[in-house]
């Protein structure tokens, strides 16, 4: 057999290749599991990009509270965490009020009228808390008050109380992402950095981000929520 005419090297060759061939059609299906994809929950996008950071200090946040108490009976911050509690028989906010018991942050510096803003934190609920507000964001048309909110129900995390966002929440960290296109009227909202839930606002001419707790439908007697790495975010013009 003349090795000049190819015939020799062909001999030789062909089961290297196909076993080679074989092999790399074996590697394909592990490759393509170990390959970043956007759709893939590790791998999401992070919701922060392409939104600019907002100053913000313990100064731009106002505590709210039952009328008839000091601030340090319901909210503290130690070591970074801003702790905010209520019990379901304290008074509301202003004396005559309809509203229900609450202990809440809000990011009074930040009322915003147009734009894409941002909020960001990581929050923490205590097993035993429930029929709560612990995130929201204020503003919308009459007869509502508000655009979002993000409950908590036996454990369970819930957009008001219609929609399951994460069916365990108690007793852990985990991070908040708001995102609201006012002009889009679209919010969307992030736990841990995975998409979980986008709907459409509710109106309004102005608009502010709240997170504590602030009591809700069946409500427990006492209602606690922690947080800290607060941020307020905005999409640049």
């Amino acid at each position: 057999m003349d090795a000049r005419d190819g015939s020799l090297h062909h001999q030789y060759l062909s089961p290297t290749i196909s076993k080679l061939t074989l092999f790399l059609l074996l590697l394909l299906p592990l490759i393509s599991t170990l390959t970043p994809s956007s759709s893939s929950s590790g791998w999401q996008p992070d919701p922060t990009s392409s939104f600019e950071e907002l100053p913000l200090n313990q100064s731009n946040l106002h505590i709210q509270k039952p009328y008839d108490l000091p601030v340090s009976d319901r909210y503290s911050f130690i070591n970074g965490i801003h702790k905010l509690w209520v019990y379901s028989s304290d008074h509301p906010l202003s004396k005559g009020s309809p509203t229900r018991p609450r202990s809440e942050i809000f990011l009074n510096q930040y009322i915003y009228y147009s734009g894409v803003w941002q909020f960001e934190a990581h929050g923490y609920v205590p097993c035993g808390t429930s029929g709560v507000c612990i995130t929201q964001v204020f503003g919308a048309a009459f007869p509502r008050n508000t655009t979002l909110m993000l409950r908590v129900y036996n454990g369970s995390l819930y957009y008001y109380h219609d929609t399951v966002l994460v069916p365990d929440i108690y007793d852990r960290w985990f991070r908040v992402n708001i995102i609201h296109d006012v002009a889009a009227s679209n919010l969307k909202v992030y736990i841990d950095g995975e998409f979980k839930f986008e709907t459409s606002g509710h109106g309004g001419t102005f608009h502010y981000f709240k997170c504590g707790v602030y009591a809700q439908d069946n409500a427990s007697y006492y209602m606690e929520s922690r947080w800290k790495g607060i941020r307020v975010l905005k999409k640049g013009d």
